[in-house]
């Protein structure tokens, strides 16, 4: 995998990819059309955020590329690549629980705040991708 350099895309799968983690500068793209959502995609070295129809979907810190994107009301699951470790936020239902597996090992439940941030840490070396899955429990 790498950066996605048009910054997001819409893939055969009906998953979208976004991210560029190579980037010195901020780069974003507004009013991109996917299955009838307008996205909004923000990222550079620092920082990757996501946001769908205006309201806030994913931030990791520092910024990264992520493929395979695809969220629905009872899970999220992606793959993520960057050169350094990352935290990533991402806006789910207020205070529900979810199974966090990453890699496919189970790495927990987490709850989500009043706000409906769930956090999670993952370990990347900038050698390839983690593979992140979300689901309500």
């Amino acid at each position: 995998m790498s950066v996605i350099s048009e910054l997001i895309r819409s893939e055969s799968d009906g998953t979208i990819s976004f991210g560029d983690y190579s980037l010195s500068v901020k780069a974003k793209r507004e009013n991109f059309e996917h299955a009838g959502d307008l996205y909004k995609v923000k990222t550079f070295q620092q920082i990757t955020k996501l946001e769908r129809n205006g309201m806030f979907v994913y931030e990791s810190v520092p910024g990264t590329a992520v493929t395979g994107f695809r969220a629905t009301d009872e899970a999220v699951s992606f793959q993520v690549e960057g050169p350094d470790d990352a935290q990533i936020t991402l806006e789910l239902e207020a205070g529900t629980e979810y199974n966090i597996t990453i890699n496919g090992t189970q790495a927990g439940v987490m709850k989500t705040n009043l706000g409906g941030k769930l956090s999670l840490s993952v370990e990347l070396d900038g050698n390839g991708s983690v593979t992140v899955g979300i689901s309500r429990k």
